[in-house]
Order: structure tokens, then sequence, then C-alpha cells
């Protein structure tokens, strides 16, 4: 073996980035949030607010989430799109990004109320509870993919199959920063999701599942329990053909 190309697989691997890529180039993204206001969004006003150019969503003790309850764009829905934004969030709960997802009703607190897949958010590090597993939420199949992993799951599967795994522990505690911004990357197109932290691909997911979803709303989560905070700044979106 070259050793040039020797000594760069060492390197890789010593790092703990398996098979993983970077994004592709950042181009003609439209902004979903305007940094002033929450125009285009729809949510429980007891809970989301813009603060500093930032979406701001947050419990307390006093005004605890009674189940989880979502921050909705409804200006329009999404098929095969790329999504980037930067978020971060306490270590005392956890959040999401719903994309591919249906409210549950017309009216609160259903409206408010999702269904589909959630990209999770979280502010930890330490793998298998950490940012950026596919969640099937009100769904039936649980943590449909986990960070790390590039997976299939097939028609009439009751679960799926792992095919590689994309970066190991070693390689996420060096992507993730915990107590700070982190910038997440999701591409749906067609059955095949991707999710990219900070540069680095971490999830590839191929759903053929008979549930799998094709179209739906973008949304941030709040999640039921103990008192937190998320915060999600620079969303923008490309809708891909």
């Amino acid at each position: 073996m070259n050793k040039i190309l020797f000594a760069s697989l060492l390197t890789v691997f010593s790092f703990g980035i398996l098979f993983a890529s970077e994004p592709p180039p950042e181009t003609d993204m439209k902004p979903l949030f305007n940094g002033k206001d929450l125009t285009g969004w729809d949510g429980d006003p007891q809970f989301w607010s813009v603060k500093d150019g930032v979406i701001h969503g947050s419990t307390s003790k006093e005004k605890p989430a009674k189940g989880n309850t979502f921050l909705v764009y409804k200006e329009s829905t999404f098929k095969d799109f790329e999504l980037r934004l930067s978020y971060r969030c306490s270590s005392t709960n956890n959040s999401g990004i719903q994309y591919r997802s249906k409210p549950m009703g017309d009216k609160p607190p259903q409206k408010w109320q999702m269904k589909g897949y959630q990209h999770e958010l979280r502010n930890s590090d330490t793998l298998p509870n950490v940012p950026g597993f596919i969640f099937d939420e009100k769904g039936t199949r649980g943590r449909i993919c986990l960070a790390g992993e590039k997976a299939v799951w097939k028609k009439g599967d009751k679960k799926k199959t792992v095919l590689e795994n994309l970066v190991d522990q070693a390689a996420f505690k060096k992507i993730m920063k915990v107590d700070d911004w982190n910038d997440i990357v999701i591409i749906a197109k067609g059955n095949t999701l991707k999710h990219y932290l900070n540069g680095t691909q971490i999830l590839d997911f191929t759903d053929e599942h008979e549930n799998a979803l094709t179209e739906g709303n973008i949304a941030i989560q709040l999640h039921a329990g103990a008192a937190m905070w998320t915060e999600v700044k620079n969303v923008r979106v490309k809708e891909l053909k």
C-alpha cells in the first residue's frame, strides 16, 4: 500500500471517523426564521419566544409541558430538502427537530403535537444518547436509526439492518460541542435520510418500511418532563428536485 495512503487511513481510523463524509457545500438556502419574531411559526405562546435573534423555548416547574410540545413551521410542508440550523439546549432534558411530520390535530394542544421523523437534539456526547439519531415521534418504531450508523429498514422487517458504522465514541466526543452551539444538516431525498453534525456525517438511513414518510412539516420540540430550554438559530432550507 502507498505509504501516504496508509498514513491517511491510519489517521482517519484512529480519530474514529470510519465511513463518514462532509455535507455538500451550502448554496441557495431560504431562511425559515427572520431573526426577529415567530412569523411563519406556530406554537404554544407560553413556551416559545425570540430572544437576541434566537428562537427560544423553555419549560419550568411553574409552567411544565404536559406532553411533548412543538413550534411548527406552518407556511409550507417539505418533501425532499436540505435543512441547516444551529442549536443548543440544556442537559436536563432533550429536544428535537421534527421533519416530514404532521400535527396530531387542528386545535390546541393537538396542533402543537407532532407525528413523524425526529432528529434528536441533546446536550451530550456519550453514545447512544446523543444528538442526531432518528426517533419515531408518536409512532411505533422508537429509535429508528442511531447516531453513528448507516442502516436500512426493509419492508416487512421488524427492525433495521446496520450496514456500517460511520463514527465511533471517540470521534463523536471530538465532533460534539457540549454546552455550546452545534451546527446540524438534515438531507432527506427519496427514502434516504442523512444527518450531519458540525461538518461530519453521523447518520445515513434508508427507510423502505411500509410506514416510511415522504412529506410533512418541520418543527422544534420541547420535551415533557424535567424543566428545560432549547435554542435554535440560522434556520434555512433548500428544496431538492
